[in-house]
């Protein structure tokens, strides 16, 4: 992981993400996500296999990350995870755009015991 760009750490995913691998990475983008940082870059630069479970995170990482006001993106991705992200779906929801504003807390901006009208 690299945090030397804090608006954007990156995390470099390499060898196979599968089921018995991907619970570590999915925590690591959790624990970065709870930082809400505006981006969160994910390489795959030096991955070789990927599987439903890793296609989850990924997946998991951008409903997270829509959630906290974060854009996911890929990085180096190989030509075979292309094709699986687009045979999938996963690419165009990926190019959905995040959230304009950070979710306000309920109440956010008016007075005790007022409620919001049209």
């Amino acid at each position: 992981m690299d945090r030397s760009d804090p608006d954007a750490p990156l995390i470099k995913v390499a060898g196979d993400l599968a089921f018995t691998t991907a619970g570590p990475l999915r925590a690591e983008v959790d624990r970065l996500l709870a930082d809400r940082p505006p981006a969160l870059v994910l390489d795959f630069g030096q991955l070789v296999f990927i599987d439903s479970t890793g296609l989850s995170v990924i997946v998991h990482a951008w409903r997270e990350g829509q959630q906290s006001g974060t854009a996911i993106r890929l990085r180096d991705t190989p030509r075979f995870l292309e094709t699986i992200l687009d045979m999938t779906g996963v690419t165009g929801l990926l190019a959905r755009p995040r959230p304009h504003a950070r979710p306000e807390l309920p109440g956010a901006g008016s007075a005790p015991g007022t409620s919001a009208s049209a």
